[in-house]
């Protein structure tokens, strides 16, 4: 089999694996609790609303698409999805861990799986950001989407590590911590869309900003900041699209 070949199918099995795992995780359910039922136990403000998760079902939807457009005999010997091909078997056994990790509340260990998550995929979408065509629609944005919502994972994540582990926050009120997360993860999506020019991932941002402040509606530092960040990244982005088109 040739190398290519033997790439591909390792891709669509990575991909199978994967989307099959999460959703046993939650049929199932895994260790007889479902993955929102364990994230309902965290008292955190940096968690949106639950219909906002629907998100997977897009990023599912946009690996399955990615997975299809690199095993077509056209993409044989495309370039670029040769060289992510690795970060994306690494990041999808990271997702995978990630889930049982989650499931037997290792907490201490999702870190560490969410993180290799997050950086694979800023690895795939560094190799992909001068990408054109029908690699840009069907590669590029499906994992453009995909590091928003990881992005705002990790962040959630940690929270819930600090959580989990009865961290006093220095002292510093937990609402005051959600609006720092929110101005970071404000900041990123400012820094992507400027340099990299990607508005997807300043759109799940958004999906997830607006997300917060139906979650946590009863905090009003936290919804101002979320709201705040809505118009500031909305900023950001209009800026964009008016500064490529000055360039085209």
């Amino acid at each position: 089999m040739k190398k290519n070949t033997l790439n591909r199918v390792i891709t669509i099995m990575a991909t199978l694996v994967t989307i099959g795992v999460n959703a046993l995780a939650n049929i199932l359910p895994l260790n007889g609790l479902n993955t929102g039922e364990i994230s309902d136990r965290f008292e955190i403000y940096f968690v949106p609303a639950g219909y906002v998760f629907s998100i997977w079902g897009l990023i599912y939807l946009g690996l399955i698409v990615y997975t299809v457009f690199q095993a077509l005999p056209s993409q044989a010997e495309n370039s670029q999805l040769q060289r992510i091909a690795p970060y994306y078997w690494v990041g999808s056994l990271a997702n995978t861990i990630w889930i049982f990790l989650w499931h037997y509340e290792v907490f201490s260990l999702t870190l560490i799986a969410m993180f290799a998550i997050l950086i694979t995929l800023l690895m795939i979408n560094r190799n992909l950001a001068q990408s054109e065509g029908a690699t840009k629609w069907l590669a590029k944005l499906p994992f453009s989407i995909y590091l928003g919502w990881i992005s705002v994972a990790t962040i959630a994540n940690v929270s819930q590590f600090l959580y989990f582990y009865n961290w006093s926050g220095w002292g510093i009120d937990a609402s005051v911590w959600a609006v720092l997360m929110l101005s970071v993860a404000t900041l990123l999506g400012i820094l992507m869309v400027w340099r990299e020019n990607d508005l997807p991932y300043l759109l799940v941002l958004i999906w997830a900003f607006v997300g917060i402040t139906v979650s946590q509606a009863g905090a009003a530092a936290v919804v101002n900041a979320a709201w705040a960040g809505v118009v500031v990244l909305a900023l950001a982005g209009l800026g964009s699209v008016i500064k490529s088109k000055k360039i085209s």
